[in-house]
């Protein structure tokens, strides 16, 4: 076997036919989702949801439970921000993209802390910090619950925790044996680049919007 194959996928050797199509497909619906929210469309959020899902059940199988828990919440706040941005805020227009105000910062702050202490918790009480990557799985759980939840509200500070999170989900996967997945956050790093940089000229041609 190719070493360079063999060093990027040799892991997948151990996991059924059943689970690497799941993550393929889950990965694959993943990346759609991202694209969708880059073009700023509501497919974000059906795709979201079938990505989410799948996720949900690999990632208990994996006992990885900081993941799952990010893609429970990714799945309820897909859920929410499907409702938000077919939301009519009067009679010809739903809820624009928008920057973060003050009281959403806060917000996002306490989300940001809460999320940090109930994951850490969580692997305390199961007793799986016993790695670096628990660690750092609890530090990207925060990230990414803060960035859905900007997302679900429209706002363009979303892409920034996207980006973080996504930064540092690639090497991390990877070290977790899930190439697939570190392959689909490269992806996603770049596409969350273009994604700001769209929702900024949005913005930016909008004087409406604040």
């Amino acid at each position: 076997m190719n070493p360079i194959f063999e060093f990027l996928f040799g892991q997948y050797s151990e996991y059924s036919d059943l689970h690497i199509t799941l993550e393929i497909i889950a990965a694959f619906f993943g990346l759609l989702s991202v694209i969708f929210a880059w073009f700023n469309k509501i497919w974000v959020y059906p795709t979201g949801i079938i990505s989410t899902a799948i996720y949900v059940y690999l990632l208990l199988q994996w006992s990885l439970l900081g993941d799952m828990m990010i893609n429970v919440y990714y799945f309820i706040m897909s859920i929410y921000g499907w409702y938000i941005w077919t939301r009519k805020i009067d009679e010809r227009h739903v809820t624009p993209i928008a920057r973060t105000t003050v009281e959403e910062k806060n917000i996002s702050a306490i989300i940001f802390v809460m999320t940090l202490l109930f994951v850490y918790g969580v692997y305390v009480v199961f007793d799986k910090l016993n790695d670096w990557a628990a660690y750092i799985d609890t530090l990207t759980t925060a990230i990414f619950f803060v960035g859905m939840w900007l997302m679900a509200k429209r706002k363009i500070e979303n892409w920034v925790f996207w980006i973080i999170g996504d930064v540092i989900s690639i090497p991390l996967y990877f070290y977790k044996g899930f190439t697939f997945t570190s392959l689909q956050y490269v992806v996603f790093t770049i596409i969350a680049i273009f994604g700001y940089i769209t929702w900024k000229k949005s913005l930016d041609n909008d004087p409406a919007i604040v």
